[in-house]
Protein backbone atom coordinates (compact mmCIF):
# COMPACT_ATOMS: atom_id res chain seq x y z
CA UNK A 1 0.00 0.00 0.00
CA UNK A 2 1.48 3.36 -1.08
CA UNK A 3 2.42 5.69 1.71
CA UNK A 4 1.05 9.22 2.04
CA UNK A 5 4.14 10.94 0.60
CA UNK A 6 4.04 8.97 -2.66
CA UNK A 7 0.34 9.75 -3.08
CA UNK A 8 1.04 13.47 -2.71
CA UNK A 9 3.79 13.28 -5.34
CA UNK A 10 1.46 11.57 -7.84
CA UNK A 11 -1.27 14.18 -7.25
CA UNK A 12 1.23 17.01 -7.77
CA UNK A 13 2.45 15.50 -11.06
CA UNK A 14 -1.10 15.00 -12.30
CA UNK A 15 -2.18 18.53 -11.49
CA UNK A 16 0.70 20.10 -13.40
CA UNK A 17 3.00 22.95 -12.36
CA UNK A 18 1.93 25.17 -9.48
CA UNK A 19 0.88 28.62 -10.77
CA UNK A 20 2.98 31.58 -9.70
CA UNK A 21 1.55 33.84 -7.09
CA UNK A 22 0.06 37.10 -8.23
CA UNK A 23 2.10 40.12 -7.32
CA UNK A 24 5.48 38.63 -8.19
CA UNK A 25 8.46 40.47 -9.69
CA UNK A 26 6.80 40.91 -13.10
CA UNK A 27 3.74 42.57 -11.55
CA UNK A 28 5.96 44.81 -9.45
CA UNK A 29 7.85 45.94 -12.56
CA UNK A 30 4.57 46.67 -14.32
CA UNK A 31 3.39 48.76 -11.41
CA UNK A 32 6.60 50.78 -11.48
CA UNK A 33 6.27 51.40 -15.20
CA UNK A 34 2.68 52.55 -14.83
CA UNK A 35 3.45 54.95 -11.98
CA UNK A 36 6.68 56.29 -13.48
CA UNK A 37 4.98 58.95 -15.70
CA UNK A 38 3.04 60.32 -12.72
CA UNK A 39 6.13 60.50 -10.52
CA UNK A 40 8.12 62.11 -13.34
CA UNK A 41 5.38 64.70 -13.89
CA UNK A 42 5.35 65.57 -10.18
CA UNK A 43 9.14 65.97 -10.17
CA UNK A 44 9.21 68.09 -13.33
CA UNK A 45 6.15 70.24 -12.57
CA UNK A 46 6.74 70.54 -8.84
CA UNK A 47 10.40 70.16 -7.95
CA UNK A 48 11.92 72.04 -10.88
CA UNK A 49 10.00 75.33 -10.34
CA UNK A 50 10.74 75.16 -6.62
CA UNK A 51 14.48 74.68 -7.23
CA UNK A 52 14.44 77.47 -9.82
CA UNK A 53 12.74 79.91 -7.41
CA UNK A 54 15.14 79.02 -4.60
CA UNK A 55 18.17 79.50 -6.88
CA UNK A 56 16.88 82.76 -8.36
CA UNK A 57 15.99 84.20 -4.95
CA UNK A 58 19.63 84.08 -3.87
CA UNK A 59 21.18 85.24 -7.15
CA UNK A 60 21.20 88.28 -9.40
CA UNK A 61 18.71 87.07 -12.02
CA UNK A 62 16.90 88.82 -14.84
CA UNK A 63 14.33 87.49 -17.26
CA UNK A 64 16.90 86.97 -20.00
CA UNK A 65 19.92 86.09 -17.85
CA UNK A 66 19.10 84.09 -14.72
CA UNK A 67 21.67 83.10 -12.07
CA UNK A 68 24.26 85.71 -13.03
CA UNK A 69 25.84 86.16 -9.62
CA UNK A 70 25.34 84.79 -6.11
CA UNK A 71 24.06 87.60 -3.87
CA UNK A 72 23.05 85.64 -0.79
CA UNK A 73 20.20 87.19 1.15
CA UNK A 74 20.41 90.59 -0.59
CA UNK A 75 17.15 90.07 -2.49
CA UNK A 76 15.33 89.05 0.69
CA UNK A 77 16.69 92.06 2.58
CA UNK A 78 15.63 94.35 -0.28
CA UNK A 79 12.02 93.18 -0.39
CA UNK A 80 11.62 93.13 3.40
CA UNK A 81 12.81 96.75 3.47
CA UNK A 82 10.37 97.72 0.69
CA UNK A 83 7.21 99.18 2.22
CA UNK A 84 5.13 98.38 -0.88
CA UNK A 85 6.07 94.69 -0.76
CA UNK A 86 5.39 94.38 2.97
CA UNK A 87 2.09 96.19 2.49
CA UNK A 88 1.11 93.75 -0.27
CA UNK A 89 1.72 90.82 2.10
CA UNK A 90 -0.54 92.34 4.76
CA UNK A 91 -3.12 93.40 2.18
CA UNK A 92 -3.28 89.92 0.63
CA UNK A 93 -3.63 88.09 3.95
CA UNK A 94 -6.31 90.49 5.20
CA UNK A 95 -8.17 90.25 1.90
CA UNK A 96 -8.03 86.45 1.90
CA UNK A 97 -9.20 86.09 5.49
CA UNK A 98 -12.13 88.48 5.08
CA UNK A 99 -13.23 87.04 1.74
CA UNK A 100 -12.93 83.47 3.02
CA UNK A 101 -14.93 84.16 6.17
CA UNK A 102 -17.68 86.02 4.29
CA UNK A 103 -17.89 83.25 1.69
CA UNK A 104 -18.16 80.55 4.36
CA UNK A 105 -20.80 82.40 6.38
CA UNK A 106 -22.92 83.04 3.29
CA UNK A 107 -22.31 79.52 2.01
CA UNK A 108 -23.45 77.90 5.26
CA UNK A 109 -26.54 80.12 5.45
CA UNK A 110 -27.52 79.35 1.84
CA UNK A 111 -26.84 75.62 2.24
CA UNK A 112 -28.99 75.40 5.38
CA UNK A 113 -31.79 77.33 3.65
CA UNK A 114 -31.63 75.05 0.62
CA UNK A 115 -31.61 71.90 2.73
CA UNK A 116 -34.71 73.02 4.59
CA UNK A 117 -36.49 74.30 1.48
CA UNK A 118 -38.86 72.34 -0.72
CA UNK A 119 -37.74 69.89 -3.36
CA UNK A 120 -37.98 72.67 -5.94
CA UNK A 121 -34.63 73.85 -4.58
CA UNK A 122 -32.92 71.73 -7.26
CA UNK A 123 -33.43 74.59 -9.73
CA UNK A 124 -31.86 77.03 -7.29
CA UNK A 125 -28.88 74.71 -6.75
CA UNK A 126 -28.33 74.58 -10.50
CA UNK A 127 -28.40 78.37 -10.78
CA UNK A 128 -25.91 78.67 -7.92
CA UNK A 129 -23.37 76.72 -9.96
CA UNK A 130 -23.26 79.36 -12.71
CA UNK A 131 -20.79 81.71 -10.95
CA UNK A 132 -18.59 78.76 -10.06
CA UNK A 133 -18.20 77.58 -13.67
CA UNK A 134 -17.67 81.09 -15.04
CA UNK A 135 -14.00 81.83 -15.89
CA UNK A 136 -12.40 84.40 -13.55
CA UNK A 137 -11.60 86.73 -16.46
CA UNK A 138 -15.29 86.79 -17.41
CA UNK A 139 -16.25 87.37 -13.76
CA UNK A 140 -13.83 90.29 -13.56
CA UNK A 141 -15.16 91.82 -16.78
CA UNK A 142 -18.76 91.36 -15.62
CA UNK A 143 -18.22 93.09 -12.29
CA UNK A 144 -16.12 95.80 -13.89
CA UNK A 145 -19.15 96.59 -16.03
CA UNK A 146 -21.39 96.49 -12.95
CA UNK A 147 -19.20 99.08 -11.20
CA UNK A 148 -18.76 101.24 -14.31
CA UNK A 149 -19.87 104.77 -13.31
CA UNK A 150 -20.82 105.56 -16.90
CA UNK A 151 -23.87 103.37 -17.31
CA UNK A 152 -23.10 100.29 -15.23
CA UNK A 153 -25.66 98.42 -13.16
CA UNK A 154 -24.69 100.21 -9.94
CA UNK A 155 -25.02 103.63 -11.59
CA UNK A 156 -28.37 102.62 -13.09
CA UNK A 157 -29.81 101.40 -9.78
CA UNK A 158 -28.50 104.43 -7.88
CA UNK A 159 -28.69 107.24 -10.46
CA UNK A 160 -28.42 110.05 -7.97
CA UNK A 161 -25.27 108.74 -6.28
CA UNK A 162 -21.84 109.14 -7.83
CA UNK A 163 -20.11 105.82 -7.21
CA UNK A 164 -16.87 104.58 -8.74
CA UNK A 165 -15.53 101.96 -6.31
CA UNK A 166 -12.85 100.65 -8.66
CA UNK A 167 -11.35 104.13 -8.89
CA UNK A 168 -11.48 104.77 -5.14
CA UNK A 169 -8.57 103.82 -2.92
CA UNK A 170 -10.76 102.69 -0.04
CA UNK A 171 -13.23 100.65 -2.11
CA UNK A 172 -11.19 99.09 -4.92
CA UNK A 173 -10.15 95.97 -3.00
CA UNK A 174 -13.58 95.46 -1.34
CA UNK A 175 -15.15 95.66 -4.81
CA UNK A 176 -12.82 92.92 -6.03
CA UNK A 177 -13.68 90.94 -2.89
CA UNK A 178 -17.38 91.21 -3.70
CA UNK A 179 -16.77 89.67 -7.12
CA UNK A 180 -14.60 87.00 -5.51
CA UNK A 181 -17.31 86.13 -2.97
CA UNK A 182 -19.93 85.98 -5.74
CA UNK A 183 -17.83 83.52 -7.71
CA UNK A 184 -16.68 81.13 -5.00
CA UNK A 185 -19.49 81.07 -2.43
CA UNK A 186 -21.33 78.37 -4.47
CA UNK A 187 -18.40 76.04 -3.78
CA UNK A 188 -19.00 76.41 -0.05
CA UNK A 189 -22.74 75.88 -0.59
CA UNK A 190 -22.10 72.60 -2.42
CA UNK A 191 -19.72 71.25 0.24
CA UNK A 192 -21.90 72.21 3.20
CA UNK A 193 -25.10 71.06 1.50
CA UNK A 194 -23.52 67.64 0.89
CA UNK A 195 -22.60 67.45 4.57
CA UNK A 196 -26.16 68.37 5.58
CA UNK A 197 -27.55 65.53 3.46
CA UNK A 198 -25.55 63.02 5.52
CA UNK A 199 -27.25 64.12 8.76
CA UNK A 200 -29.83 61.75 10.18
CA UNK A 201 -33.26 63.48 9.94
CA UNK A 202 -34.51 61.56 12.97
CA UNK A 203 -31.97 63.35 15.18
CA UNK A 204 -33.33 66.74 14.14
CA UNK A 205 -36.90 65.57 14.59
CA UNK A 206 -36.16 64.31 18.08
CA UNK A 207 -34.46 67.60 18.97
CA UNK A 208 -37.47 69.53 17.65
CA UNK A 209 -39.79 67.46 19.81
CA UNK A 210 -37.60 68.31 22.80
CA UNK A 211 -38.04 72.02 22.11
CA UNK A 212 -34.93 72.83 20.03
CA UNK A 213 -35.75 75.34 17.28
CA UNK A 214 -34.04 78.01 15.21
CA UNK A 215 -30.60 79.02 16.44
CA UNK A 216 -30.64 76.43 19.21
CA UNK A 217 -31.32 73.61 16.77
CA UNK A 218 -28.52 74.79 14.49
CA UNK A 219 -26.04 75.25 17.34
CA UNK A 220 -26.56 71.93 19.11
CA UNK A 221 -27.61 69.60 16.28
CA UNK A 222 -26.69 70.92 12.84
CA UNK A 223 -23.38 72.60 13.58
CA UNK A 224 -21.65 69.57 15.22
CA UNK A 225 -22.57 67.52 12.15
CA UNK A 226 -21.08 69.96 9.63
CA UNK A 227 -18.31 71.69 11.63
CA UNK A 228 -15.52 69.61 10.11
CA UNK A 229 -16.76 70.24 6.58
CA UNK A 230 -17.19 73.97 7.19
CA UNK A 231 -13.66 74.42 8.50
CA UNK A 232 -12.24 72.32 5.66
CA UNK A 233 -14.21 74.51 3.23
CA UNK A 234 -12.76 77.58 4.95
CA UNK A 235 -9.29 76.16 4.39
CA UNK A 236 -9.97 75.62 0.67
CA UNK A 237 -11.53 79.06 0.29
CA UNK A 238 -8.61 80.72 2.06
CA UNK A 239 -6.09 79.11 -0.29
CA UNK A 240 -8.11 80.22 -3.34
CA UNK A 241 -8.34 83.78 -2.02
CA UNK A 242 -4.62 83.99 -1.25
CA UNK A 243 -3.73 83.35 -4.88
CA UNK A 244 -6.20 85.80 -6.41
CA UNK A 245 -4.79 87.38 -9.56
CA UNK A 246 -7.26 87.33 -12.45
CA UNK A 247 -9.84 89.61 -10.82
CA UNK A 248 -7.20 92.16 -9.82
CA UNK A 249 -5.65 92.12 -13.28
CA UNK A 250 -8.97 92.60 -15.09
CA UNK A 251 -10.78 94.96 -12.71
CA UNK A 252 -8.14 97.39 -11.38
CA UNK A 253 -4.63 96.39 -12.57
CA UNK A 254 -3.53 96.84 -8.98
CA UNK A 255 -4.78 100.41 -8.72
CA UNK A 256 -5.61 103.04 -7.93
CA UNK A 257 -2.00 103.45 -6.87
CA UNK A 258 -1.19 100.33 -4.84
CA UNK A 259 -4.64 100.06 -3.24
CA UNK A 260 -5.48 96.68 -4.77
CA UNK A 261 -2.01 95.34 -5.47
CA UNK A 262 -1.99 91.86 -3.97
CA UNK A 263 1.20 89.82 -3.75
CA UNK A 264 0.49 87.61 -6.76
CA UNK A 265 -0.05 90.68 -8.94
CA UNK A 266 3.11 92.31 -7.54
CA UNK A 267 5.14 89.21 -8.40
CA UNK A 268 3.89 89.37 -11.98
CA UNK A 269 4.77 93.06 -12.21
CA UNK A 270 8.29 92.62 -10.84
CA UNK A 271 9.04 89.56 -12.97
CA UNK A 272 7.47 90.45 -16.32
CA UNK A 273 7.56 94.27 -16.33
CA UNK A 274 10.72 95.01 -14.38
CA UNK A 275 12.39 91.75 -15.52
CA UNK A 276 13.83 91.27 -12.02
CA UNK A 277 13.47 87.51 -11.56
CA UNK A 278 15.67 87.49 -8.46
CA UNK A 279 13.47 89.94 -6.56
CA UNK A 280 10.27 88.30 -7.82
CA UNK A 281 11.54 84.91 -6.63
CA UNK A 282 12.41 86.36 -3.23
CA UNK A 283 8.87 87.80 -2.92
CA UNK A 284 7.46 84.41 -3.94
CA UNK A 285 9.59 82.63 -1.36
CA UNK A 286 8.55 84.91 1.51
CA UNK A 287 4.92 84.80 0.41
CA UNK A 288 5.05 80.98 0.37
CA UNK A 289 6.20 81.03 3.99
CA UNK A 290 3.37 83.42 4.94
CA UNK A 291 0.78 81.27 3.14
CA UNK A 292 2.12 78.16 4.87
CA UNK A 293 1.82 79.76 8.31
CA UNK A 294 -1.72 81.05 7.65
CA UNK A 295 -2.99 77.78 6.20
CA UNK A 296 -1.37 75.70 8.96
CA UNK A 297 -3.38 77.59 11.56
CA UNK A 298 -6.60 76.80 9.69
CA UNK A 299 -5.49 73.19 9.14
CA UNK A 300 -5.03 72.72 12.89
CA UNK A 301 -8.58 73.92 13.54
CA UNK A 302 -9.88 71.73 10.71
CA UNK A 303 -8.23 68.64 12.18
CA UNK A 304 -9.52 69.41 15.66
CA UNK A 305 -13.08 69.91 14.36
CA UNK A 306 -12.90 66.69 12.37
CA UNK A 307 -11.89 64.68 15.44
CA UNK A 308 -14.45 66.25 17.80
Amino acid sequence: MADASSIRVRIARASGPVPRRAGGPSRSRTARLLTAPTILSIVVLGAYPLVFILAAAFTDSTLGRPFQEWVGTANLETILADADVVASFARTVAYAVVVAVVSVVLGVAIAVALERATRAGAVVRTLLLLPLITPPVVVGTLWKLVFNPGGGLLATVLPGVSLAPLSTTAWALPAIGLADVWQWTPLIVILVYAALLTQDPSVREAASLDGAHGAGLFRHITWPAIAGTVIAALFIRLVIALKVFDLVFVMTSGGPGQASTVTTYLIQQVALKEFDIGRASAITLVFAVIVTVVTLVVAVFARKARHD
